[in-house]
Parts: structure tokens; sequence; C-alpha cells
């Protein structure tokens, strides 16, 4: 049965930099329509996770697998890359990341932005790909600014062009890194709106975030990290309702004092 194949998958990955080591084992499920949150104190590593996933980073050890194909790999510990470039570019369309930052191209229309991938790395068809790239920029919320350039829109709206954009690559998952810290908190929300419809819609999603309240309302499963582990993981509710680890009850209580 297709369903039960995880989306993504990833076991027991380490991640180094030089002799530091910032991932030290983890195991982390997303199957289809799951939204998994990662949590955790700057540092803890779960951007880095996140750019492992996506295969922005090299791990040193661990397999990461994506609807059960395993990335092939050349070479061990630090001089581990992976062996297949088109394996990679099929993964990395296929898992569209949403920046902090929002990094559009500041010389081309929003409009012009969220069909670049679509029309450049995939070669689809520009009629039909405008109209879907349309249809995004409603879905956010911003369609009334497709002709305008990033610099004349809020940040929340640059972040919303930004989802527009990974929607438009059709990815099987998306991934967003910290999608709202870079926002003041109005506009902060209007992103926050936009995360909660497409979970509605049930598509999957791993999202490194610092907001415990997105997290909450948002997430299927929720994993806390620390210094590179897990240390502890479970639902929304049981995470925040009833931390058992003396760390995340620090954390959360630092956090939601913030």
């Amino acid at each position: 049965m297709a369903e039960a194949t995880p989306v993504i998958e990833i076991r027991n990955l380490h991640k180094a930099y030089g002799p530091l080591e910032v991932i030290k084992g983890v195991d982390i499920t997303a199957h289809k329509g799951d939204v998994v949150s990662l949590i955790g104190s700057s540092g803890s590593g779960k951007s880095t996770i996140l750019r492992c996933a996506n295969l922005l980073e090299d791990s040193q050890q661990g397999d990461i697998l994506f609807k059960g194909e395993p990335v092939t790999w050349r070479g061990t510990g630090l001089n581990r890359h992976p062996a297949d470039a088109k394996q990679v570019l099929r993964i990395r369309t296929n898992l569209s990341m949403v920046f902090q930052q929002f990094n559009l191209w500041a010389h081309l229309t929003i409009l012009q932005n969220v069909m670049e991938a679509p029309l450049t790395v995939l070669g689809r068809d520009r009629a039909e790909v405008e109209k879907s790239a349309r249809g995004y920029l409603d879905k956010v919320g911003i369609g009334d600014k497709a002709d305008v350039y990033p610099a004349q829109l809020s940040g929340g709206q640059q972040q919303r062009a930004a989802i527009a954009r990974a929607l438009c690559m059709e990815p099987e998952a998306l991934l967003f890194d910290e999608p709202t810290s870079a926002l003041d908190p109005e506009l902060e929300q209007e992103v926050v709106r936009v995360i909660k419809d497409l979970a509605r819609e049930g598509r999957t999603m791993m999202i490194v975030t610092h907001d415990m309240k997105m997290a909450g309302d948002v997430s299927d499963h929720v994993i806390f990290l620390h210094q590179g582990l897990i240390e502890e993981e479970g639902t929304p509710d049981t995470l925040f309702g009833q931390p058992k680890s003396e760390r995340l009850r620090q954390f959360l209580s630092s956090t939601m004092a913030a």
C-alpha cells in the first residue's frame, strides 16, 4: 500500500562541521498529510536537519529516504556526498523549501518569481505555469500583487509570495525554515494563516519554528531537539500539555514567557 511509505524518512542522521557534530543521530518520519514541527533552542540543529533532508547540506552518516527511495551516497564521513545529481534534483524539486529570508529575485515581478522554477527547472508550458502561479498567488492572498516587484511588498507579503513560489513546483512536501521569524508580529499572522490553510488541506509539511502557538495549532507531531538529539516528541497536546523532560519544561516556560 503506497500510503504506508513515508514521504520523508530520516534514519540515524549525523551531521558535522569539521570536528563539531551538530546532529548526533536523529530519526524523523513524515507520512503523506503529516505536519511535523521541529522546535528547540537556537543551535539545537533544527534548520540543519531540514537542510540535510533537502540535500542542501551533506550529512556524514544515516539514511534519507524520499517516498521510500534512499539517497545514494559516495564517500564516507566528511567526504560523503550524494552520488546521483539527477536524484538530488528530483528530491529537491519535490521538497520545496521556504526560507526565513524570502530569497525573491529583486529584478523579477512577483508573478515572474513564482513562475521561474517551474519554467526553468521543470520545463513546463508557460501558459499552464502562469495560470497555476496566478492561482497560488490568489490562494495566499496576494493575487493583486502579481505585477509588482518584491521591494514594493511588506515582509509578510514577500513571504507569502515565497510560499506561492514553493507551491507552484507542485511538490510532494513543503519544508519551512523559520518562516515567520523575520517578520513583525502583525505580518507574522498573515503567514501563519496561510500555513494553517495548507495544513487543513492535508499537505505534507516539516516546519522549523519558534512559534509554539503555530506548532500547537498545525502539527500532528512535534519534535523537541536539544544539542543535536531528539529530547522529546509526541502530539502537540502531549508535548505542550504534559512535557516529561526538565529541558522541555524549561524551554517552554522561557518561550511562552517571551
